[in-house]
């Protein structure tokens, strides 16, 4: 059983999914709660990824009856099929509970979790927690197991399976045939994520910045892939767009915007990683409601938002937070980026760094977490 939350925990369960089925063939079956990318696995979801797919105090509190209810479905679910196990994938406020609400009624259903929660960077304690209700924890950074494991919870280093999807990444010259864009013609991939709260406080800082940036590079040309559970908010919230604009769905798309664009504006999320393995140029925003910036301050012990930032351990890419996260200075910053080579090549060499330290070079890490989850169930 796989219980994702959101449209990344849903790509990397298609991944698991696809690992899973050229190790073990047709032993294995899934059930559970998943996306569209599941779904042309051959995933028959409980219910649409559109109640859970939540962040932000101003979004999660009204949500609750219903994410608690669909809490209960996924719970009451596992308890009625009994799964050889369950593996829930990142999206930890949701998918926590379900783990949670199975062990505490049925402790010997094996739990894993999937992508955990940053908790070396944020609210350490809750590794100890999460001892009492996960199994194993399949990690995707070398230094995640002796974390994990000094707390008391058994975890496997399998590597970040998006290293995988720099295969996908292409055909940026059809898109911009397809599309009517000139070969030579600026374009700039906006990626302001893929959750409602953030099209509500991200994508207006970035339109604002690219009427900043249409005044600076002439013929500027915007690319925005989206997802379809927020595709109706995007498309009313782009209106009267300062440059031209095309509004893509679908992951092939999304891939080959990555790959025609000269520079990329993102929200940080698993999307950097992506545009990392693409050496796409970026830069980085983010912004949350004012009360949940106001709480999250005192729990952030790490000193960047961005993975490649993370991992290198230094400002790689540039990154805007919350009070920075001005149209000022992310058109500032995307603006140097198209006209400084250097720096363009600066971010490119570290992103082939970046690649390198996720594993790029070794066995696909979704298959070697197929392998380390059935390895365990057969324990």
């Amino acid at each position: 059983m796989i219980v994702c939350g959101e449209p990344s925990g849903d790509a990397l369960g298609a991944q698991l999914m696809a690992g899973l089925r050229h190790l073990a063939g047709d032993r294995i079956r899934f059930s559970g709660v998943g996306g569209l990318a599941m779904a042309r696995e051959g995933f028959e979801s409980l219910y649409p990824l559109d109640t859970t797919a939540v962040m932000g105090l101003r979004e999660v509190v009204p949500a609750i009856p219903r994410i608690l209810q669909r809490v209960k479905q996924a719970v009451d679910f596992a308890l009625k099929t009994r799964p050889d196990v369950v593996v829930v994938i990142d999206s930890p406020d949701f998918t926590h509970r379900v783990a949670q609400g199975i062990k505490k009624r049925d402790a010997s259903i094996r739990t894993v979790d999937y992508v955990a929660p940053q908790v070396w960077a944020s609210r350490a304690y809750r590794a100890k927690k999460m001892a009492s209700y996960f199994d194993l924890v399949l990690a995707l950074f070398p230094f995640e197991v002796p974390f994990f494991e000094k707390y008391g919870l058994k975890a496997a280093f399998v590597g970040h399976p998006v290293i995988e999807r720099a295969g996908k990444i292409g055909g940026g010259a059809a898109l911009r045939a397809r599309l009517g864009i000139a070969v030579d013609a600026p374009l700039l991939a906006l990626l302001p994520g893929s959750r409602t709260s953030e099209i509500r406080f991200i994508l207006p800082e970035f339109r604002a910045a690219v009427e900043i940036l249409a005044q600076k590079i002439p013929d500027l040309v915007t690319v925005l892939p989206t997802v379809p559970h927020v595709a109706a908010k995007v498309r009313a919230a782009t209106q009267a767009w300062p440059t031209a604009l095309h509004i893509t769905e679908g992951e092939a798309d999304k891939y080959a915007a990555f790959d025609a664009a000269t520079v990329a504006l993102a929200a940080s999320g698993t999307v950097t990683a992506e545009l990392a393995l693409a050496h796409t140029p970026m830069v980085v925003g983010y912004k949350v409601g004012g009360l949940t910036f106001f709480l999250s301050k005192f729990l952030m012990t790490v000193t960047h938002i961005t993975l490649i930032n993370i991992i290198l351990g230094r400002e790689a890419v540039p990154e805007f937070l919350q009070g920075a996260c001005t149209p000022q200075n992310l058109a500032d910053a995307v603006a140097r980026l198209f006209v400084d080579a250097n720096a363009r090549a600066a971010q490119v060499a570290a992103m082939t760094e970046f690649g390198r330290m996720l594993g790029e070079d070794d066995e696909a890490p979704s298959l070697r977490a197929a392998r380390t989850l059935l390895e365990f169930v057969d324990r």
